[in-house]
């Protein structure tokens, strides 16, 4: 599809289009648009540069995309066991299959792997996904960490100016051990990034193996008390505040 040589002032591209519909972020509403299954007007388009409006046509395979509500989120308590894909090739059941007909269509901030409970944060904007996601944005994810072994306080203290493991730099990191359990430890740990694996990886490298991992906070959003599985909208004020000013004229909230 060529791209026009003029566009109304309140056009798009269509990859930040599709970010603030909720279907993907921009890197993968652009893989979207690579595979030849997002249209406008009937149309294939071949580049995530051309720019759309809400009146327009758009589909993603098939599907209709509406124009795009306000920024909103949902904390969701994963339990083990569901991947934080929309599709898994492995056919692993899905954390928004366990959610359909729940909620509208929704992407995670970030992901937690197969394994690991805890606060997954939905949102039905790709552009706050982004960007909560983004280490400089400063939000610290926090987590409750079992694991079998033992290790000493100092141990972990050392992690806070950050460490190298396998060729990987990871950023500080604070931890306190908070009780041993038979042949078990229980620590807090705080982070800044999120990399992949990355509490695993830093546990691993004290010789510590992890058997359970629970995420507890994401920036100034809780897990409190909500139940294994369970989902609640974060109301839109209380949304806005925690964001801040800056964020909130980012998304348009």
């Amino acid at each position: 599809m060529a791209e026009k040589d003029a566009f109304p002032e309140n056009s798009e591209r269509i990859a930040k289009f599709l970010a603030r519909a909720g279907v993907a972020s921009r890197r993968e509403a652009e893989k979207l648009i690579e595979q030849g299954i997002v249209t406008v007007d009937g149309e294939t388009l071949t580049t995530p540069a051309f720019k759309v409006t809400s009146d327009m046509d758009i589909r993603v395979d098939g599907t209709r995309i509406g124009k795009p509500d306000a920024p909103r989120m949902w904390r969701f308590h994963k339990p083990d066991g569901l991947v934080s894909t929309h599709k898994d090739p492995q056919g692993r059941p899905t954390v928004f299959e366990s959610l359909e007909g729940r909620l509208p269509r929704v992407i995670s901030v970030g992901r937690l792997d197969l394994t690991t409970e805890g606060l997954l944060l939905l949102t039905n904007s790709g552009d706050l996904s982004r960007l909560l996601e983004l280490p400089s944005t400063g939000w610290t994810r926090r987590y409750r960490v079992r694991a079998f072994g033992r290790v000493a306080q100092k141990d972990l203290d050392a992690l806070k100016d950050g460490v190298e493991i396998d060729g990987v730099q990871y950023g500080p990191v604070r931890a306190k051990l908070d009780q041993v359990q038979g042949g078990n430890v229980w620590i807090t740990l705080s982070i800044n990034e999120g990399k992949n694996r990355e509490v695993r990886n830093l546990m691993r490298d004290l010789d510590l193996h992890v058997n359970r991992l629970i995420r507890t906070a994401y920036g100034p959003f809780q897990l409190g008390k909500l139940r294994k599985g369970e989902v609640d909208e974060i109301p839109g004020k209380q949304l806005r505040e925690q964001l801040g000013k800056k964020i909130c004229q980012e998304v348009g909230l």
